[in-house]
């Protein structure tokens, strides 16, 4: 992979080398493209984090972040203070969300997002009168972001090694393994406050739930009483094909953390969708205070951001256009798996994973891709990950399977 010049150190990089001297300076994107400071295209194969539905470089975008901007920034919404775009943002999202008759609370991030979803799980059994069910159950491959909450909960090891200590009474279970789940329960069931899933793991590989196991997982919450909480940072807002993962797989969470592509990256917002059930239970004492949020909950300019995006989305039928973006990548990918060029390809809707043969090496392949005009995620030494912009078109996919298929020479 060619970089551009040695950076300035001052920035402490996520995720890289705090040694790394040099980086690759982004300067300007459209719809899926992207440019360097060199003037090199590039194809956004990752909608930058898994997060950029409608593309780079949208006017509207621009014209109604600095329209909110030059009327009001932003204003804590701590009571007593409410913002316009922070309840229109909210009665929008209640509409199409994945839990009839949601409210939803503000964050900033998924990370934030996750470690809300915990606590609002524990505080509300603590409301509805059973304040001894404390543990959070999470999944081996599963990322739910950074923060200690989250961290946690992660099931990818490396993310969580020399961190610790750990939030108390947050445990992992196998990925797919119904029966390790139903096991745990029998013996804790009483103490569980909820159940964390991601429908589709995402920067854990790109593995979609197999046939039947959230309706398990469903089971088990209702017969032991504990919330299913769906992690839903990259699944939400149309990479199914559908506004959620839960819609796609028919199964209803109580509570939902989103972000990444409520905005598209054009601002940063998070967020929870939660439930009839823990909402009654939060809603059952009226001199109860939820004492919890974050400075920028509810963020004014965040808010309009999210409101323009999704009528973009709405207006283009972006979330059905991820289901034809999706069948041409995996297409693509299934022809180099078929030809032996790759190993094998999973995923779902618009987000692909590569497998590879034990001899190739995913970031050497990626650093190839990005010589020949294509950016993807490289995962270990094994997978290299796809989740395009869902404006990105036929010949961009096609681009992003030719760089592939170069790599895997």
């Amino acid at each position: 992979m060619s970089t551009v010049g040695g950076m300035p150190k001052a920035f402490l990089h996520p995720f890289a080398k705090p040694t790394r001297e040099s980086f690759v300076p982004i300067v300007r994107g459209q719809g899926a493209l992207l440019y360097t400071a060199d003037g090199k295209e590039l194809v956004d194969g990752m909608a930058s984090l898994w997060y950029c539905a409608i593309g780079h470089g949208r006017q509207e975008m621009a014209d109604a972040i600095s329209q909110q901007v030059s009327t009001l920034a932003a204003y804590s919404c701590f009571d007593p203070f409410t913002t316009e775009p922070s309840e229109q943002l909210a009665e929008l999202l209640s509409e199409i969300g994945p839990i009839p008759g949601a409210r939803v609370f503000f964050t900033g991030s998924g990370s934030e997002s996750i470690d809300t979803a915990m606590k609002l799980a524990r505080i509300a059994h603590v409301q509805a009168g059973e304040g001894q069910r404390k543990l959070i159950i999470s999944r081996t491959r599963g990322y739910h972001g950074t923060a200690y909450g989250g961290t946690s909960a992660q099931g990818i090891a490396p993310n969580r090694e020399h961190f610790g200590p750990f939030v108390d009474d947050v445990v992992q279970v196998p990925a797919d393994d119904v029966e390790a789940l139903a096991t745990l329960m029998a013996q804790r069931g009483n103490e569980v406050a909820a159940i964390i899933v991601e429908p589709v793991q995402g920067a854990g590989g790109i593995f979609p739930a197999e046939e039947g196991y959230l309706e398990s997982v469903r089971r088990l919450c209702d017969q032991h009483g504990a919330y299913l909480v769906f992690d839903e940072v990259i699944t939400g807002f149309g990479r199914l094909g559908s506004w959620f993962a839960a819609h796609h797989y028919g199964v209803t969470p109580d509570l939902v953390t989103f972000a990444k592509a409520v905005t598209s990256g054009y601002q940063p917002l998070g967020g929870v969708f939660v439930g009839p059930r823990p909402t009654a239970a939060l809603e059952s004492d009226d001199t109860f205070i939820l004492r919890h949020g974050f400075t920028y909950s509810g963020h004014a300019t965040a808010c309009a951001a999210g409101l323009k995006n999704l009528e973009i989305m709405q207006r283009e039928g972006l979330v059905a256009r991820a289901l034809h973006m999706g069948s041409r990548l995996s297409s693509g990918l299934q022809a180099l798996a078929d030809d032996g060029s790759i190993h094998h390809v999973r995923g779902l809707g618009g987000m692909w994973a590569a497998g590879l043969h034990p001899e190739q090496n995913a970031m050497a392949m990626r650093d190839t891709m990005f010589d020949h005009g294509v950016v993807c995620r490289a995962l270990n030494a094994d997978s290299l990950l796809f989740c395009p912009p869902l404006v990105t078109t036929d010949e961009q996919i096609d681009r992003i399977v030719d760089a592939v298929a170069i790599a895997a020479r």
